[in-house]
């Protein structure tokens, strides 16, 4: 019984190894039918043939397309569309989009095909759609019927041996007839093509040589076959299977079953995220050319991880579907991806592209269609045809053998840029003929590899010009960039170079980045990395480098290895299974660690052929292998020993083995045991002891470096592990791979005037050498410099970017991986300049005149001059006769100079061609194409023939300078003038216009108002009395732009006076010369003109420049891309050059200012003048009354030469030097005075001022004052008095006067801000007068006075009543007992203040009804018993004496509603007020009095009406006896009297007026005394006799108030008479109208009753006063009473 290899029940594996060479594995299926219990064995293969060749084995049977089978071969299967098999419900659907040699199986899933077979286990009938399988060889049928293949239902036998297929031929009569024919292009859908390639022809030819090999080896043991024929067209088999065969099958499925559960449980533990790669295309799809109303399908296909996404563009435009229904059919199926077009038209014709996207990225790929359209010369049949074969001959797109001119405009040039910089290189593409509908193929190559966009580059075509862009440049990127522009079978190639500079390193010292990182074996737990080391090592050898990694779809870096390694590969360990990996490199040197490389592509830690295997993206895992042999194969076999182990590379660090499986291995997989060694030992040790090895490639690390070691490798599987292979040979632990030595033989040569070619020998015993590095130094500077950052392989390179004129050496060095060799010998010096070479042709020849005998020639000089000037031209000319040309001959034996030759003995009426060929130091260059045919013979035209030698010069942005020569052929008459004619380049014929209306006399024209960036081109035409000759030879295309660089002719005056003009060029090859003009005729020789020309620098000077020197000068320099420039002197120009020079010849020292006079702070007086600047060798003279005055005590001279400055200082001015003073400057040939004259008043008024300040001075040696006395109005309206002192000290003191009266200050000013204030506070006019403050201490005085009178007071006044105005308060409204009030509250009020009202816009007239007033700080305007009329808008005025502010409010509505009801409530209180019954004269508080004495009490009372009267006793109801008498008369006056009184009288009496408006109580305490003894009587005014302060209550009709009670100490007294001062009881109390009437009547009532005992009894007022507790108008009050 048969088993699996162990290793696939758990790993989906593909063993590259488990091959035979002439057999690698044969899949079988077995079916077994229910009806006959008998097994049908179907192994199935596709044999086909170019020519469209049809195989069949005893009848043909043709199957279609949409069933046809695939078969697999080493577990590969291809065909046009998918074979499916069913096995027990499993389909496996092959599909050749992936890879030519995968397999894909699909396991317990539905057929993924219309067209796919599908077979039961149940016997299930064979599918008539279903792919059949024979035996032997299968046979297609091709025919043609409608453009679709006829199906024929065949059934087949089964014959125990192949059988070799006949095959059918295309009889003659059909050679002729179009043949559709199939390719097989792996899809589950019937597809037209029309061609076959070479790799699908292979591999159709493998697999027939497949089964003719297959069917030598079967035996058919156990299985007869017998063949019953039933009709010519259908066959059926029948097979008979032996018991062992029967139960070798079953085992089989068993088996088979189960490993594909194991592969589809290991499929779901695979995480595929982490095998994530970008789309890659397989197959791309092939251009097209095809005939109108035909079919095409464009094919790829494409693997990726995730799937790709892919979308079909027309001309970069994406194809929409629904936008034309049913002309596009996009299918997308397992991979394979297609675009079919249907009933093409010309409009088809475009270029189409397939991109493929995912998260990895985007790829596309392109193809091009062109549809012809029928022209008869092929039979019109054919239109129809739906499949057509390709020609054998190419077909352009322009027709049949067309060629294309293809050719580059604004090409790029040798760029050179930096790492992390955007570079961008472009070309502008002209193709002719032009076809529009027909895009070319654009391409790009680096190092001659072509270039796919990705994130580093792009590419763009924009239809006329193609870019590349390098997004973010790396030293991978430089190289040698190749535009290759294809249009069918033509193209054309530029190549330019591009290098790449390290990027600033982050630490100063540290190498360049690593370059070109590579992922190399990559394995399922390590992976080699390689790169290249950098050009630049910093200037410190480089220790090593790191390695980094980062796991994709993270951003974390992990280093690698903890020290720098050497070698420019290293594996990588440690990695992750199932997971992808990208990784960088850093240099290290002693100063430190350079920047990370680029990352190296993303790659998976896979086994290699489970990274093949997923890299097909198969339909459905791998089941497993069987091989049928002729003997029942042996079950459980040990493996053999390997073969062939060898050590493939060894270094310091790790080993890699490389061996092959053994050939007796049985029908399992094997792995690997890998075994190692000390030599000389045989104590053999396993590397891999946990898992074997699937592949027979193995890295061997942790050993011994220096040490010697042997490897073996042992096989395994389920049966066991074999025998050992032969050990290696002892392998030393070291660098097998050596640094290169030196290269030799350094040879640089000329190339351009910027670059060199370096060639070398390669170094002796090199091996694996990456490349070289060039490296190249200005000699004699010590400083090298990289030539290129990517080693270059080969050994010549262009070093690019160097300096024209200087001399280098170069060096150069070999790289490989173990390390940078020795830098080789320095080269001989070599200066950069361009090599000779010999001129290209010249061109554009014309006849300028022509006569019986000879003809004059003019052409044009050669574009390339070969790096040297011209020397000459020779001239060659051929007869020409009926259009045949006949042999050259020599018209010049001696070369010409001139670009116009005469050619001499020629044949009248004969037709010559002409050529030209230009010489130089270098050789004689090819020659020119041969010229149009010219006829010789007697020009007779009357007007001139055309000017020649038309060139630009002086090519500026908006003008430049046309040049011509006259004609030679000048017509009948004199030339009179020329016309010059322009247009742009691109316009056509008839948009040639004149420059000039009048024809010039000159053969110069400077032509202005061009276009920036425009193309133009000019023609000159002579002129005489006959009319306008033919026009000259049109020019050059001339673009209107100034390059940059461009320099013009400076005109100079040097210090001799010598005029000159200078023109510089920095664009000069040694052979350049500087050529002068004057009016663009060259200057020989001209006595009045000297020329001096030292390198780039070339100076015209005028020995003596006149009129006769006027024009316009102009330099041209040779051997240069058109540099020259021109100066035109007129006469203006002329007039200011000479003044110029005058001014150098004879030249003043020029002064920024004349001579100034000026006073300083002591009084001393400062002469001065200021030169623009002066030498150290000025001089100055000073000159007093033309007399010279010196520097002594009186004069103080100073010359400044830095600045330029002269002065002179005196100390004082006296009246003797009154007069005229002169300063002279004489500087090196330069001279200069100036004067300045100080009489009269002028001298006074300086004497005057000089004394002013020296008094000042003095002045301000003690304290003084820097701001005089001033005033200013604070805040709060105060007046504030300051100014600013200076130069105080602690004992200086200051002293306020007013009008000579000294001010009292209280505290003496501390100095502290410099600032010296007095503060008047309510100012008003008493304090108008003059004020002065005195500053003195020992070491003087000052002081400032201030007058504050008439205008100055009033300013004052006017300031202080701004302050005020601006302090009022809005107007508020406020309700008396007399009316209204509306008033404002300000800071204080002064007289000057001016107040005014108006109402509703009327100025109020004051009345007593209508007043205003100002009590305190509120101003205020009463309105007594307001009426309606009152209603209105306010407005209070303060007039400052200069501005008016005003206050407004509005008295109406509900505000004037409110304020009246408040005025009338308070009327009413008022009236009640003055009327309620009331006690005017109060009684005593207490009365002590002795018993037995009499007591007589009185009072007035007042009321309106006249109050009642009533007297209460301990608060009980009181009346009169005949003890108490109790009197109320005349209204007002009431008596109490007591004759005797008893301790029975003591008690508190009340005396209670009442009337209907209130009522009031006053109470009087009366204590009786007992004694013993006589008894007297006391008097009211008795002087023991006490009157204590009466408490009175008052109490509105409303409410009453009652008093409390005190406690007083009894004093000694024998008898007191208490009496109470009673007022004038026809007094009337006022009602107060004023803020302070009722405090102040209180007062003085209270005042007035305590009289009489104001000097036993303390007053409130005066405890207050002394307490300092009341204001103090009220403390004086109460002193004064």
């Amino acid at each position: 019984m048969m088993s699996l290899p162990f290793y696939q029940r758990h790993h989906e594996h593909y063993d590259r190894a488990y091959r035979h060479k002439a057999l690698s594995s044969t899949v079988s299926q077995y079916q077994k039918e229910t009806k006959s219990k008998s097994a049908v064995y179907a192994q199935g293969s596709a044999a086909y043939a170019r020519g469209s060749a049809a195989y069949r084995h005893s009848s043909a049977a043709g199957f279609s397309l949409d069933s046809s089978a695939a078969y697999s071969h080493g577990s590969s299967a291809y065909d046009l569309e998918s074979a499916a098999y069913s096995y027990g419900s499993t389909a496996y659907d092959h599909s050749a989009a992936q890879s030519k040699r995968s397999a894909a199986y699909s396991l317990d899933s539905e057929s993924l095909s219309t067209s796919s077979a599908a077979h039961s286990h149940a016997s299930e009938s064979i599918n008539k759609l279903a792919a059949a399988y024979r035996l032997g060889s299968e046979a297609y049928s091709i025919g043609l019927k409608n453009s679709n293949l006829m199906i024929e239902d065949q059934s087949y036998k089964m014959s125990p041996k192949a059988k070799r297929a006949k095959q059918s031929l295309v009889s003659e009569d059909k050679e002729n007839e179009a043949l559709d024919y199939s390719v097989p292009i792996f899809t589950g859908r019937a597809v037209n093509i029309s061609g076959i390639t070479d790799t699908e022809e292979e591999r159709i030819k493998e697999s027939a040589a497949y089964v003719a090999k297959r069917n030598l080896f079967a035996t058919g043991e156990g299985v007869s076959v017998s063949k019953v024929a039933k009709t010519t067209s259908e066959e059926e088999h029948h097979e008979k299977k032996s018991r062992k065969v029967a139960i070798r099958e079953s085992a089989e499925r068993v088996a088979m079953k189960k490993t594909l559960e194991e592969t589809q449980a290991f499929h779901k533990k695979l995480n595929q995220d982490k095998l994530l790669h970008a789309p890659e295309f397989i197959i791309e799809p092939r251009s097209h050319t095809i005939w109108e109303k035909e079919n095409v399908r464009f094919n790829c296909s494409v693997a990726g991880w995730p799937e790709p996404r892919v979308t079909w563009y027309k001309n970069n435009v994406p194809i929409d579907v629904q936008a034309h229904p049913g002309k596009y059919i996009i299918q997308s199926r397992y991979g394979l991806h297609s675009l079919e077009i249907t009933e093409c038209d010309f409009d088809d014709t475009a270029q189409y592209h397939a991109s493929a996207m995912n998260v990895k990225g985007e790829v596309s790929v392109y193809a091009s269609l062109v549809v012809k359209r029928y022209k008869g010369e092929i039979d019109a049949s054919l239109l129809h045809a739906r499949n057509l074969s390709l020609s054998p001959f190419a077909v352009t797109p322009h027709g049949y053998a067309s060629r294309f001119e293809i050719s580059f405009v604004d090409k790029f040039d040798v760029a050179f840029g930096r790492e992390g910089e955007t570079m961008s290189l472009g070309c502008t593409v002209v193709i002719n003929p032009d076809i529009k509908r027909f895009k070319p193929d654009i391409e790009w190559y680096r190092n001659g590899v072509l270039i796919t966009p990705s994130k580093w580059v792009q590419m763009q075509w924009s239809g006329e010009r193609a870019s590349l862009t390098l997004t973010h440049a790396n030293k991978e990127d430089e190289g040698l960039y190749t535009l290759r522009v294809a249009m069918g079978e033509y193209y054309e190639e530029y190549s330019g170079y591009v290098f790449v500079r390290d990027a600033d390193a982050e630490i100063p010292g540290a190498p360049g980045a690593p370059l070109d990182v590579q992922c190399l074996d990559a394995n399922k737990d390590y992976v080699i990395v390689s790169w290249k080391q950098p050009a630049v090592d910093g200037g410190n050898p480089i220790l090593g480098y790191f390695i980094d990694r980062c796991e994709v779809g993270t951003s974390h870096w992990t280093q690698c290895n903890e020290n720098p390694v050497k070698f420019a590969r290293f594996p990588v360990t440690g990695l992750i299974e199932g997971r992808s990996y990208i990784f960088r490199v850093r240099a290290v040197n002693k100063a430190g660690v350079s920047l990370p490389s680029r990352v190296s592509e993303p790659v998976a830690a896979l086994d290699p052929a489970d990274r093949a295997r997923l890299r097909s993206h198969p339909s459905a895992p791998w089941t497993g292998q069987i091989i049928v042999t002729e003997e029942e194969p042996a079950e459980g076999v040990v493996p053999g020993a390997p073969t062939d182990l060898q050590v493939i590379e060894a270094t310091k660090n790790y080993v890699v083995l490389s061996w092959k499986p053994p050939g007796q291995r049985g029908h399992e997989g094997i792995m690997y045991f890998v075994e190692k060694c000390v030599a000389g030992t045989e104590d053999w040790q396993r590397v891999n002891t946990e898992i074997p090895v699937k592949s027979p490639r193995f890295a061997v690390f942790d050993l011994s470096e220096g040490k010697s070691y042997c490897f073996r490798v042992r096989c395994c599987n389920s049966a066991g592990i074999g025998e050992p292979s032969e050990a290696t040979e002892a392998t030393v632990v070291d660098d097998k791979l050596d640094i290169p030595k030196a290269p030799g033989r350094i040879m640089p040569t000329r190339n351009t005037d910027t670059s060199v070619v370096v060639t070398w020998t390669e170094p002796p015993d090199a091996k694996e050498l990456v490349g070289y590095y060039i490296e190249s130094s200005v000699e004699g500077s010590g400083r090298w410099e990289p030539c290129n950052n990517n080693p270059v392989k080969g050994t010549r390179f262009i070093c690019h970017g160097l300096s024209n004129g200087e001399k280098y050496i170069f060096r150069v060095r070999a790289v490989n991986a173990a390390g940078l060799s020795e830098f080789s010998q320095e080269s001989e010096p070599i200066e950069v300049k361009a090599a000779i070479a010999a001129p290209s042709p010249p061109y554009d020849i014309v006849v300028l005149e022509s006569v019986r005998d000879s003809m004059v020639l003019g052409w044009k000089q050669p574009e390339a001059i070969g790096g040297t000037e011209i020397t000459g031209y020779y001239v060659n000319y051929r007869e020409v006769v009926d259009g045949v040309p006949g042999k050259w001959k020599e018209a010049n034996i001696k070369a010409v100079t001139e670009r116009a030759y005469r050619i001499q003995d020629l044949k009248e009426n004969m037709v010559y061609q002409f050529q030209v060929a230009a010489a130089n130091l270098a050789g004689v260059g090819t020659p020119s194409k041969p010229s149009k045919p010219f006829k010789c013979e007697e020009w007779t035209i009357a007007v001139p023939g055309p000017p020649h030698d038309v060139k630009c010069t002086e090519v500026r942005k908006d003008s430049l300078v046309l040049l011509w020569k006259e004609p030679v052929y000048s017509g009948r008459s004199p030339i009179v003038g020329y016309y010059v004619d322009m247009k742009e380049t691109e316009a056509k014929e008839e948009h040639w216009r004149s420059v000039n209306e009048k024809p010039l006399q000159k053969k110069f024209l400077k032509i202005g108002g061009l276009t920036q960036g425009v193309s133009y081109v000019f023609r000159v035409r002579a002129t005489n009395q006959a009319g306008v000759g033919k026009p000259s030879d049109v020019t050059d295309a001339v673009i209107a732009e100034t390059r940059p660089g461009t320099k013009e002719v400076v005109v100079d005056v040097d210090d001799n006076g010598v005029i000159s003009l200078n023109f510089e060029c920095d664009q000069m090859s040694p052979d350049s010369k500087f050529i002068w003009s004057k009016n663009y005729e060259p200057i020989e020789d001209d006595p009045r003109l000297n020329i001096d020309t030292k390198g780039g620098k070339s100076k015209l000077s005028f020995k003596d420049l006149g009129e006769d020197d006027l024009g316009i000068y102009s330099c041209i320099v040779t051997d240069t891309d058109g540099v020259s420039s021109s100066y035109t002197i007129n006469e203006e120009e002329m007039k200011r050059l000479l003044a110029l020079s005058h001014e150098r010849q004879f030249p003043t020292v020029p002064l920024t200012s004349e001579l100034a006079v000026e006073i300083l702070e002591k009084g001393e007086v400062r002469f001065w003048l200021q030169a623009e600047k002066l030498s150290g060798n000025a001089k100055a003279n000073f000159v007093f009354n033309d007399k010279e005055i010196f520097n002594g005590e009186k004069y103080k001279m100073k010359v400044d030469r830095n600045t330029g400055l002269v002065e002179m200082i005196m100390d004082k001015l006296e009246e003797k030097d009154e007069g005229t003073y002169t300063f002279q400057l004489q500087d090196g040939k330069a001279t200069n005075q100036s004067s300045l004259v100080l009489i009269g008043d002028v001298f006074k008024k300086l004497r005057d001022e000089a004394d002013f300040q020296k008094k000042e001075w003095h002045r301000k040696q003690g304290p003084h004052f820097v701001d005089k006395l001033g005033w200013e109005v604070t805040d709060e309206c105060n007046v504030m008095l300051k100014c600013k002192v200076a130069n105080i000290k602690k004992e200086t003191h200051i002293v306020w006067y007013k009008d000579d009266r000294e001010i009292m200050v209280d505290e003496e000013h501390d100095f502290k801000d410099g600032v010296c204030t007095l503060l008047i506070s309510e100012f008003s006019k008493k304090d108008a007068g003059t004020y002065e403050v005195i500053l003195k201490d020992d070491r003087g005085k000052d002081s400032s006075e201030l007058k504050l009178k008439d205008t100055a007071f009033a300013d004052l006044m006017n300031e202080v009543c701004r302050r005020i105005a601006l302090s009022a308060t809005d107007l508020k409204i406020q309700s008396t007992a007399e009316g209204i009030r509306l008033y404002s509250y300000v800071t204080y009020y002064v007289e000057d203040l001016r107040v005014g009202w108006v109402h509703n816009d009327t100025q109020i007239k004051f009345t007593d009804r209508m007043r205003t007033g100002v009590t305190g700080e509120q101003i205020w305007l009463q309105i007594n018993e307001p009426t309606p009329q009152d209603k209105g808008r306010y407005i209070m005025e303060l007039f400052d004496g200069n501005t008016t502010h005003k206050k407004t409010v509005d008295l109406s509505g509900q505000a004037f509603d409110e304020a009246f009801a408040e005025f009338q409530r308070l009327k009413q209180a008022a009236i009640a007020e003055k009327n309620r019954a009331r006690v005017l004269g109060g009684l005593p508080d207490v009365v002590t009095i002795q018993e037995g004495k009499a007591l007589n009490l009185s009072c007035t009372v007042w009321g309106d009406p006249t109050p009642e009267v009533s007297w209460l006793k301990n608060e009980k109801s009181f009346v009169s006896d005949a003890n108490c008498i109790l009197k109320f008369e005349s209204g007002k006056n009431v008596s109490f009297s007591i004759s005797t009184v008893s301790t029975q009288d003591s008690g508190k009496y009340s005396i209670v007026v009442k009337n209907k408006y209130g009522t009031e109580t006053s109470d009087v305490t009366v204590i009786v005394m007992p004694v013993s003894g006589q008894t007297d009587t006391a008097q009211g005014h008795s002087q023991n006799n006490k009157t204590v302060s009466k408490k009175k209550k008052a109490t509105t009709a409303s409410k009453q108030k009652e008093g409390g009670k005190k406690d007083f100490i009894k004093p000694h007294i024998e008898e007191i008479t208490a009496t109470e001062e009673t007022p004038d009881p026809n007094e009337i109390p006022p009602v107060e109208t004023e803020k302070d009437t009722k405090n102040n009547q209180r007062a003085a009532k209270k005042t007035a009753g305590k009289a009489g005992v104001a000097e036993k009894v303390p007053q409130p007022t005066e405890s207050l006063d002394r307490q300092g507790k009341i204001p103090p108008e009220k403390a004086a009050f109460g002193k004064t009473h």
